[in-house]
């Protein structure tokens, strides 16, 4: 069993498909976390619109709870919660409606009022809000940690991790995979290959002639220096000049982002004077308090964004090829359920959440704002 990318899905893939009995090996082009893993912000949430997103969350939110035994090391789990802030009334009622949806599946969220929002976030400028969706069991880890521990499970289980190895053609017989060669020219004979490489899933994609519609483009994040315990939800504000940020529970400093409104597409992991002038802008107008907290630094990184924001799960024509990826930028919180379940749908053709909701040969719709 070879798994492509040594990212947070194919790290978690391979440490479930070596705890299953599966002899795995992991190739990565170039070291752990060097994709979109390492560059997120490690926000973990529930709060989604999309069926079977709120259900893989609500398996993620519970083995992150658990991970730690799991793994045997910190991953820096802590449920802070996500406060989603509402500033006018479409706003409101589509917070409302989600709310109604999530709790069908037993998610413990609420719509709050202004007051609560202040009571969770002090300091909070309240102008034009109108209140916001809280879930307190939302919450953070380390992204590094989090990966990292799950290769040393795959060594730990007899697996082989491999870094600074590019797979430059998947080999097929017929229409089912045998074997990937390496740009070293080293061939690894495998009758099932995991296509998990991020931002590059369109890429190794097409080295075994299938088309991944997973496109990736660039988001900037920063990171402040460390100053003392403000609060504790992820705070998004979905407004068109809006953001989403939040303080890291053991250092202190506050990490964020936000969507550009013009798009950079392709791997381009560039940083922008626009967005080091903005964000702490938007921080700012928000959370007033947090005036003349210096920034440390910027940087970005890819989101892997599918058709309609979901991810791309499963077979693909290729007998033995499989695909996770697309995470549209959620890929660090789905990784242990979607790991599992992909783990499980590999191993034995039926994991216990069917994932044809997230299908390779789906009907992608439209993109919807909590996705």
């Amino acid at each position: 069993m070879i798994v492509i990318g040594g990212g947070v899905i194919g790290a978690a893939t391979g440490y479930h498909l070596a705890k299953l009995g599966r002899k795995v090996l992991l190739l990565e082009r170039d070291f752990p976390c060097a994709g979109s893993t390492g560059r997120c912000i490690g926000g973990i949430r529930a709060q989604f619109t999309h069926d079977l997103s709120i259900r893989v969350m609500l398996e993620s939110v519970k083995m992150f709870s658990e991970l730690e035994e799991e793994l045997g090391r910190g991953v820096d789990w802590h449920q802070g919660g996500y406060l989603f802030l509402a500033f006018d009334e479409a706003r409101e009622r589509a917070f409302k409606e989600a709310i109604a949806v999530q709790r069908r599946y037993g998610l413990w969220v609420d719509y709050v009022g202004v007051r609560d929002c202040v009571r969770l976030v002090p300091g909070l400028d309240t102008r034009g809000l109108r209140g916001g969706a809280y879930c307190p069991t939302d919450g953070q880890a380390d992204p590094f940690k989090v990966t990292y521990g799950y290769l040393a499970g795959i060594k730990r289980l007899g697996g082989t991790v491999m870094t600074g190895t590019e797979v430059v053609k998947v080999n097929t017989r017929g229409d089912r995979v045998v074997s990937v060669t390496t740009r070293r020219g080293d061939e690894h004979h495998a009758p099932v290959v995991l296509n998990a490489a991020g931002p590059w899933a369109a890429e190794v994609g097409r080295l075994a002639g299938v088309e991944i519609p997973v496109e990736p483009d660039r988001h900037e994040s920063l990171v402040t220096e460390a100053v003392e315990r403000m609060f504790e939800p992820m705070l998004v504000d979905y407004r068109a000049d809006g953001c989403y940020f939040v303080q890291h529970i053991g250092t202190g400093h506050f990490v964020g982002c936000y969507t550009p409104e013009k798009l950079v597409p392709g791997l381009d992991t560039g940083v922008s004077d626009e967005f080091i002038t903005e964000m702490p802008r938007r921080m700012v107008r928000l959370v007033p308090r947090l005036r003349g907290v210096k920034v440390l630094r910027q940087w970005s990184g890819s989101y892997e964004m599918s058709p309609d924001g979901n991810p791309v799960c499963g077979p693909t024509p290729v007998e033995g090829f499989y695909v996770s990826g697309g995470m549209s930028g959620h890929g660090f919180m789905f990784g242990p359920a979607v790991a599992r379940l992909m783990a499980e749908l590999i191993d034995c053709g039926e994991p216990h959440l069917a994932l044809d909701q997230f299908a390779l040969d789906r009907d992608y719709g439209r993109r919807e704002a909590m996705k």
